[in-house]
Parts: structure tokens; C-alpha cells; sequence
């Protein structure tokens, strides 16, 4: 892995446990194995790094996210299989989380990445609900915004849940109820 490589997932590992407060130019250059200068080499500042760490983390949340939903399935199997895929619940959500980080959303640059792969996500999810109402898969009148809105609520609220309990189990609950109001209607 390349320096820059090494500094960006250094950056991507501290965002998640630390925040950006608490992520500190030396706790990256440490973890990463990685000199003052080459940082800089590298980016302008920290600013310049979270940025590329932040949108990294969002483009694998994309990834993962379309390997479920672009599978194979009924819509109501490509949800569950996105609701359902593995996860380390306790951990929460890379990006969503940064929701919660007030540095983070003070700044437009930082926050856009986190906002456009959210906003992917409901679209996204939006689309395969309208596939199930163009099937008959889901019942009549179901609003696919609102509905791919609760889904994505689902998933972080899921996160909120375990993390307070210290359970995965909460995460589940919530995916199943989530599922239990999806259920196909045929």
C-alpha cells in the first residue's frame, strides 16, 4: 500500500473511532506508519486528507450497498438483502456517523460526500419500491421516497439502537420490522 494509501485509511479508521476533532494530524501519521512530510506531500492539510478518507468510506458504502441492492432477487429480496447484509452494527455506520460530527457538517467540502451517498442511497432504494409497485410486488399507494426514507432511518436508527444497548440484537429488530412492513402482497 502506497503512503498515500496508508495516510487515507489511517484517516478513514480515526474518522470512525475518534471523530475529526479527534483525529489529529499525529495520530494519523502514526497509525500510518508515515512522516510529517509525507503527509503534506500528499495533502495541504488535514482538511485535503479527511476529505479524500470521508469520500473513500462513502464510495465502499456505495459499493457495498449496490452488491446487495443490484442482485439478483424480487425487490423486496434485493431489501432484505441489503438490510441484512453483514455488518459490524456495534461499530455504526462509517458515514453515518459523521452525521453526528459538528466538524464535520460545518464544513460544506466534508460534509457533501456523506450527504450525496445518503441521498444515493434513497434513490436508490426508491427505485427498486417503484419496481415492486411497476410488479404488484408491494401494495397500492406505497410512496417509494418515503418508503426508501424509512428504510435508510431504519438502518442508522438500527445502528443508534445497538450501539445504546451494547446488542446487535436492537439492529435486528429494527431490520425485521422494517421487512415485516414490506412484506410482498400477492
Amino acid at each position: 500500500m502506497s503512503t498515500q494509501d496508508r495516510l487515507i485509511e489511517s484517516t478513514r479508521e480515526l474518522l470512525w473511532e475518534r471523530g475529526y476533532v479527534g483525529t489529529s494530524p499525529k495520530a494519523i501519521q502514526e497509525r500510518a506508519g508515515a512522516g510529517q512530510g509525507s503527509m503534506y506531500h500528499h495533502f495541504k492539510g488535514k482538511p485535503d486528507l479527511a476529505l479524500a478518507a470521508i469520500t473513500r468510506t462513502a464510495e465502499e458504502l456505495r459499493g457495498a450497498a449496490e452488491r446487495a441492492l443490484g442482485g439478483a432477487g424480487s425487490a423486496y429480496e434485493r431489501i432484505a438483502a441489503y438490510l441484512t447484509r453483514e455488518r459490524d452494527v456495534l461499530r455504526g455506520c462509517p458515514v453515518g456517523r459523521l452525521t453526528m460530527d459538528p466538524d464535520v457538517v460545518a464544513d460544506d467540502r466534508l460534509r457533501a460526500p456523506v450527504d450525496e451517498t445518503l441521498g444515493w442511497l434513497r434513490g436508490r432504494l426508491a427505485e427498486i419500491v417503484q419496481e415492486g409497485l411497476d410488479q404488484g410486488e408491494f401494495p397500492p399507494g406505497l410512496d417509494p421516497d418515503e418508503t426508501a426514507a424509512l428504510l435508510v432511518a431504519t438502518v442508522q436508527g438500527g445502528y443508534v439502537l445497538a450501539r445504546s444497548s451494547g446488542s446487535p440484537e436492537a439492529f435486528d429488530t429494527a431490520v425485521r420490522g422494517a421487512l415485516a412492513l414490506l412484506r410482498p402482497h400477492t
